[in-house]
């Protein structure tokens, strides 16, 4: 029997690419809210003996998790075999430690609950810094895809002549990965700190790249305060202007207006958050990763 994919509102576009992809059916469904703010679920389609998604990033998690959980059960208690999620942004994972005493350890709870209402999890690029693994937390089969490729074909195809740059020593191993699939040469800055307010910033080699255009990558955009510094940085030693690249188009209250305001080339995202900075598509590696991996698989 062919699965069946539902969505939030805010995530047709994405849905319909995998749709395309999958040839999964479309399911039917209304989100919405009662007058007191309570989440209101209704499921119009036939759901019985099939495998269901839901697309659903969590760049809004709080005004969906409700919606999300009503959603699980109540195709469950219309004979759906399994609920599969796909959360190309899956929010609650920065929280990985108790910062200050009495701080709850978000990622850890947050992983927890959701694990009690689907089968599996697929996403992308989640911010995995003291959890080594989503199984460290997630007590689902879970699937973690990177956007690397689409990353590295979009600058391939887009720039030429293209320098990535790190904007710190951690951001090496990241930055290199996605030049050596973009065929691009990559710096990475280094600070030297002469004191709590006094820290210069160095751009190697800058001689060697004035020719090239440098691209900036990070996986979340959420304030843009390191991309804006480090595309200061670039400005002030020379080079052309930036593009900066982001996985996940979280931005912020004027976060967007303030990187463009430090002027750069121009802002990419992937489409794993819907903003009108997106122009890399992650719809592939999604399907990809459903077609390639057997439902017992996911949900084993």
């Amino acid at each position: 029997m062919k699965p069946i994919i539902f969505t939030f509102p805010e995530y047709e576009n994405i849905t319909n690419l995998l749709i395309t992809k999958l040839g999964f059916e479309k399911g039917d469904v209304e989100f919405g809210s009662y007058p007191g703010g309570e989440s209101h679920v209704r499921i119009l389609s036939d759901v019985k003996d099939k495998e269901v998604y839901l697309v659903c990033s969590m760049d809004k998690i709080n005004s969906v998790i409700m919606g999300l959980i009503f959603f699980a059960e109540t195709v469950r208690e219309f004979g759906a075999k399994k609920v599969h999620l796909i959360a190309p942004y899956l929010g609650y994972m920065r929280q990985d430690k108790r910062f200050n005493e009495g701080e709850a350890i978000t990622s850890n709870i947050f992983a927890k609950m959701l694990s009690q209402y689907i089968n599996s999890l697929i996403t992308i690029d989640p911010h995995l810094h003291r959890h080594k693994s989503l199984d460290e937390i997630y007590r689902i089969p879970s699937k973690v895809l990177h956007a690397a490729d689409p990353v590295a074909d979009w600058i391939k195809n887009n720039i030429n002549n293209s320098l990535l740059v790190g904007p710190d020593e951690e951001s090496g191993q990241w930055v290199s990965d996605i030049a050596t699939r973009a065929g691009a040469p990559f710096i990475v800055l280094s600070k030297i700190r002469r004191g709590d307010r006094d820290v210069e910033v160095s751009v190697p080699e800058v001689n060697k790249y004035r020719d090239h255009t440098p691209v900036l990558v990070d996986d979340i955009i959420s304030t843009a305060r390191t991309m804006i510094e480090t595309v200061k940085h670039l400005n002030k030693a020379g080079l052309k202007k930036t593009v900066c690249i982001g996985i996940h188009a979280a931005f912020v209250d004027n976060a967007y207006q303030d990187l463009q305001d430090s002027v750069v080339e121009k802002i990419v995202t992937c489409n794993t958050i819907p903003h009108k900075s997106n122009e890399i598509d992650i719809s592939g590696i999604l399907s990809d990763a459903v077609k390639g991996q057997p439902h017992q698989e996911l949900t084993k």
